[in-house]
């Protein structure tokens, strides 16, 4: 069961499996009960509403029992370390060196290619540095049902952008630079954020914008990120930035040289 917090009331959304089990009201005890959960909504993929029942702060509970909710295609063999330290490693990879806020569903995976010293070469090169927060959300990973692309409806994701964002931006466009997002997220955040062409804007939002061939990029010029699956709305919004032919060729580049795909895997620069 995945938990994402709705507010500060003790509701949660959860992404469970499987799901049909959990009807409305039921219970679900976590860590021999030192953690209850009531069912109080019932939604569609596999989604439920649950109130979290426990007195006190739940953030020292949730960490002691959570796990890292690792992909279902990562597989762990048996390590030296044990399941205690096997978890401790995943918290520490499974994450980006520039992690904040909670809020996440997943890590947003193209920032895993970078540690401190990567940053720090970077700035040493004049290459500007600035982060936005991310809130990752379900439908990012969803397929496209839909019988035609427009149909397709993305979910709301949360992201916050800070002043030095924006003038960031507006610094590199002023001198003829390029803005590199990271990852498909950064792009959604910073193309809904756009006020005009190089100019983002300031504060909180959400997103549910759904990018693919034909949309008009008004802030970022290239995108750092992985390999994605086929009928998904990250590989809609890289072909629309890379262009469906070259992103093609790519994907099959990558596949003859058997490059890693999804959140551990290779990455791309589009330009």
């Amino acid at each position: 069961m995945l938990l994402v917090q709705i507010d500060s009331m003790g509701r949660w959304e959860v992404l469970a499996r499987p799901a049909r089990r959990l009807r409305m009201g039921t219970m679900v005890h976590f860590g021999g009960g030192e953690l209850r959960a009531r069912v109080t909504g019932v939604g569609e993929l596999g989604k439920r509403a649950v109130e979290l029942l426990h007195e006190g702060n739940l953030e020292p509970l949730l960490e002691r029992l959570g796990r890292t909710p690792l992909p279902p295609y990562i597989k762990r063999e048996p390590s030296r370390l044990g399941k205690s330290g096997r978890e401790r490693e995943d918290r520490e990879r499974y994450q980006t060196v520039y992690a904040r806020a909670r809020g996440s569903v997943a890590a947003p995976t193209a920032g895993l290619h970078f540690t401190r010293g990567i940053l720090d070469e970077l700035k040493t090169r004049g290459i500007g540095v600035v982060e936005l927060t991310l809130h990752v959300g379900y439908g990012t990973f969803q397929p496209i049902r839909a019988e035609t692309v427009e149909e397709h409806r993305m979910e709301a994701e949360r992201y916050t952008i800070p002043p030095e964002v924006s003038a960031s931006v507006e610094r590199a466009r002023a001198r003829g630079g390029r803005v590199v997002a990271v990852g498909t997220t950064t792009v959604r955040a910073l193309e809904s954020a756009a006020l005009e062409p190089g100019k983002v804007r300031v504060g909180a939002g959400t997103t549910e914008l759904f990018i693919y061939p034909g949309f008009r990029f008004q802030v970022v010029d290239a995108l750092l990120t992985n390999f994605h699956l086929p009928r998904s709305s990250l590989l809609m919004l890289v072909s629309a930035l890379g262009g469906v032919e070259a992103v093609r060729q790519a994907y099959r580049e990558a596949i003859r040289e058997r490059y890693r795909f999804y959140s551990y895997g290779d990455c791309m620069l589009l330009y």
